[in-house]
């Protein structure tokens, strides 16, 4: 591994590790009344499963990891901007991450958001709403 692949699997691993801390505290402090409980190990396994298969995405789709590493570092508008332009160039690729990221959509309805900061949950909820 070069130093820009540890770079890059770094700084998926740190976005992964906060995504997963967030979401876990939320499956801890906020199930939802009637839905099935929000266990640690439940929100642990499909945060994991999901970062997984997304960074593999981002790795074979080098145009999708530029778009999102470059908002990551804008304000949050023109990051919006550049994640909305990418994913309407490219909307099969907008389809396949938002099919990957779908069991966290199933987390979070479930468990709430609790935890979880609000521009992160923001940021997600948009994406996912296309």
């Amino acid at each position: 591994m070069n130093s820009t692949q540890r770079t890059t699997f770094r700084t998926r691993a740190t976005m992964a590790g906060l995504a997963a801390g967030g979401l876990v505290l939320a499956g801890f402090t906020a199930p939802v009344a009637a839905a099935a409980p929000c266990m640690v190990s439940e929100a642990a396994g499909t945060i994991s499963a999901v970062s997984g298969a997304a960074g593999q995405y981002l790795a074979s789709h080098p145009g999708a990891d530029q778009a999102l590493s470059t908002a990551r570092t804008q304000p949050r508008e023109q990051a919006r901007e550049t994640v909305r332009a990418y994913f309407t160039a490219n909307p099969g690729e907008y389809v396949e991450l938002k099919n990957i990221t779908a069991p966290l959509v199933d987390l979070q309805n479930r468990c709430g958001t609790a935890g979880i900061p609000s521009d992160f949950v923001s940021a997600f909820n948009e994406f996912q709403a296309g």
